[in-house]
């Protein structure tokens, strides 16, 4: 007998902020899953070369280097995107950006507060709006099976998007935007086929996240707090982003998928 297969042959798939952590763990799997992968990178073009090598070369992977944080930087990779591969079947938002220092609400710049809107959420604005276009369009021209999917959209989201987080407003607040536009979105897109659905990690070992847990004392109260008492590989958030995309998930849209080790138990 042999095992279930998560399969994405023939699929092509654009994976944001996929030179690193989450995102790279995610275009490798992808691709061990069989599909195309594109992706951006903002600044890192040699790591981003790197996996591209690794991940079998440019007819199977290819990296855009793509600023995201404006609506049109969104549309403008997917577009990009298409234009390689030819079509757009899976988009993962995975982008985003988080301030390591504290910074309380009485003393949060305006500039911080915008920077951080425009990067996790007004880009995500444009790439959905883009990706979501191009999978209708190729719906009209070889409309799914009953049942099967025409594209899926996976967001990115976080525990902050649930709970909150203090002394970081403005990065919760886009988070939790991003559930709020899964739910939305779920529906809407639901009548053509469109599967949309949003995975929320916790605290997860990315550069991002590196120079707290490099703390110590950070790393024991961090931990603490999660019960399986220690954070996310990034494999282990990729893994289930994966799962959405297969037909093993079907029946799921609207979801809100909690990859957090324990640490935010709720639907």
């Amino acid at each position: 007998m042999s095992g279930v297969a998560l399969s994405l042959e023939n699929k092509v798939a654009l994976v944001t902020g996929g030179s690193r952590g989450i995102g790279a763990a995610t275009v490798r799997l992808f691709r061990q899953a069989g599909a195309r992968v594109a992706f951006n990178y903002r600044a890192a073009q040699s790591t981003a070369d790197a996996l591209v090598a690794e991940c079998g070369g440019q007819a199977h992977c290819h990296a855009f280097e793509q600023d995201l944080s404006t609506p049109g930087d969104g549309r403008a990779l997917v577009h990009r995107a298409v234009e390689h591969f030819g079509r757009l079947d899976i988009l993962v938002a995975n982008h985003g950006v988080w301030e390591f220092e504290n910074v309380p609400i009485a003393s949060m710049p305006d500039a911080q507060w915008r920077n951080t809107m425009a990067i996790n959420l007004d880009s995500v604005f444009g790439l959905i709006q883009a990706a979501a276009a191009q999978m209708q369009k190729q719906a009209q021209a070889h409309p799914p099976k009953p049942g099967e999917a025409a594209g899926h959209i996976v967001l990115i989201s976080s525990t902050a998007g649930q709970r909150g987080e203090a002394f970081h407003t403005d990065y919760a607040a886009s988070k939790g935007a991003i559930i709020s536009m899964t739910k939305g979105l779920a529906t809407e897109l639901a009548a053509h086929s469109i599967r949309v659905n949003c995975v929320a990690p916790g605290w997860v070992k990315t550069d991002m996240s590196a120079p707290i847990l490099a703390k110590p004392d950070a790393v024991e109260r961090i931990t603490a707090a999660i019960p399986l008492r220690r954070p996310a590989d990034p494999t282990e958030i990729a893994g289930p982003v994966l799962f959405l995309c297969t037909p093993l998930a079907g029946f799921m849209t609207g979801e809100i998928v909690n990859v957090n080790g324990g640490a935010v138990l709720v639907g």
